[in-house]
């Protein structure tokens, strides 16, 4: 099963490092992370999605804590959330599937934010079902490069 973890840390030097070792050195997978400072410059939120049961997920709620540098832990899995995914997509751009493509970034309200002679760049956000979708679309068009953010998300309410 998934799990979406949120930890607040403190923003200094070497503490994603901590924070990866202690997954890789547990033999736990970290399929998306990402960071960024909070509205607090001394503070930042990484949001990390990983695999594995509840014992294996409680294990590592329990070393995160552990860690001095870590403020908080949260498990989103399960909560209400509002989770969002950025993704790039280069896309092969040919006279004749140029309709298409601008049809699909219609639909799945996507915007085009890049325009080279034979390729357009797409951005969209959305969950991971979405993004998916789009991707599996434009695939028989030709997907030359995908980029990625990984999940942010929060918790929603108060």
């Amino acid at each position: 099963m998934r799990h979406t973890i949120s930890v607040l840390v403190e923003n200094e030097f070497g503490v994603l490092s901590r924070v990866s070792g202690l997954f890789s050195g547990r033999g736990f997978n970290i399929e998306s992370l990402t960071v960024a400072e909070t509205l607090d410059p001394t503070v930042s939120r990484m949001t990390i999605v990983t695999s594995g049961n509840d014992q294996i997920v409680e294990q590592i709620l329990k070393q995160l804590n552990k860690l001095v540098a870590v403020i908080k832990v949260v498990n989103l899995t399960g909560a209400e959330t509002v989770d969002r995914e950025l993704v790039l997509i280069k896309v092969n751009a040919e006279p004749e599937t140029k309709a298409e493509v601008l049809r699909l970034v219609d639909i799945f309200r996507a915007k085009i934010v890049d325009v080279a002679p034979r390729c357009y760049t797409i951005e969209m956000t959305g969950d991971e079902e979405k993004i998916n979708a789009l991707i599996q679309l434009l695939k028989p068009i030709g997907i030359r490069e995908v980029v990625r953010t990984g999940r942010v998300a929060i918790a929603r309410g108060m």
